[in-house]
């Protein structure tokens, strides 16, 4: 099954997608997240067949889609090595191999669930930055609970997959680079999610011997082909970066799991190979799509950022003591 989200009245409805790019609406108030939250994969599979059974509602056409869910929390990896190969050139200057610590495990970030748009929405360039980045991922979206769950138990949680653009201010992610604190405002303005939520048994024919999913993945900036690769080409299985996330830990019903991005699927990693920023980084008016085979097509124009508030700037000169 494909599960959606649409506006309708300035609300939101979820649904199911039917014959005919017809959405079958699930009854008001029923949510994606929600029914992950009360039953998992069986919840969505049988509010799906019902939904299915009734009357077709709008045409896919003739709405507006959002993303097919919010997630409860979003971690995303790192798991294409030729990704990191280019990437740490373009933002690293790093000239040797790529680090023998990424392979001992499948290191992640948490990043922002508050802000998933939809696949056909306007998404604002970052505020201050010049170097905009798109990013070609796939997300895994896990249906249940669990604290250090073997990759098997992991990937038999999983309810659906969807696509992933985690949008980037490269030069924001530079400057915060110099810091011990990872991320923040270089990666969690914008991330598109959709089109749709397409449940484990629809990929199955591309599943390999070994556990991967074998979808081509390809990304476009104003029509012109930037890149293309396989999801199959992850370093790890997505039931292995579960497993791993809730090592010592856990995870939740509806937390969203970003393979990381493909090769060739963002600009950094080809300006890293390049050693130039061609082509050149986002600008209002470029146009984003990334296709995912099994997956759909998400598609999305660069705008510039609306008013902001002012950077704060740190205090100087407190006292450091000895206290009196």
């Amino acid at each position: 099954m494909r599960f959606a989200r649409y506006e309708v009245e300035g609300g939101a409805r979820s649904a199911v997608l039917g014959p005919g790019e017809r959405l079958y609406p699930l009854p008001p108030g029923v949510t994606v997240h929600g029914l992950i939250e009360s039953g998992g994969a069986d919840a969505l599979a049988a509010a799906g067949a019902a939904a299915l059974a009734g009357p077709p509602g709008p045409a896919v056409t003739a709405v507006r889609l959002l993303a097919p869910l919010r997630p409860a929390s979003i971690r995303d990896s790192v798991s294409f090595e030729a990704h990191v190969e280019g990437a740490r050139k373009s933002q690293e200057g790093a000239t040797d191999p790529v680090p023998a610590r990424w392979y001992e495990a499948p290191a992640f970030y948490f990043t922002n669930p508050h802000v998933c748009i939809g696949p056909f929405d306007d998404v604002e360039r970052f505020p201050g930055s010049e170097l905009f980045d798109l990013e070609c991922e796939v997300a895994a979206v896990y249906g249940a609970g669990g604290r250090n769950l073997s990759p098997e138990q992991a990937t038999a949680g999983i309810v659906g997959y969807t696509i992933f653009n985690d949008w980037s201010a490269r030069d924001l992610q530079r400057l915060e680079g110099q810091l011990p604190f990872g991320f923040s405002k270089g990666k969690d303005g914008a991330h598109t999610l959709g089109p749709w939520l397409v449940t484990p048994d629809e990929l199955e024919p591309y599943r390999t011997a070994d556990g991967f999913l074998d979808l081509t993945m390809r990304a476009f900036i104003n029509d012109d082909l930037l890149g293309e690769d396989s999801l199959a080409n992850m370093a790890f299985t997505f039931g292995e970066l579960i497993s791993y996330a809730s090592r010592g830990s856990a995870v939740g019903p509806a937390d969203a799991f970003g393979s990381g991005t493909c090769q060739r699927g963002c600009l950094t990693e080809i300006w890293g190979r390049a050693g130039s920023r061609t082509p050149p980084p986002l600008e209002p008016g470029d146009v984003v799509t990334l296709e995912v085979e099994g997956l759909g097509t998400v598609r999305n124009r660069v705008v510039e950022a609306g008013p902001c508030p002012p950077i704060p700037v740190a205090r100087r000169g407190q006292r450091r003591g000895p206290w009196h």
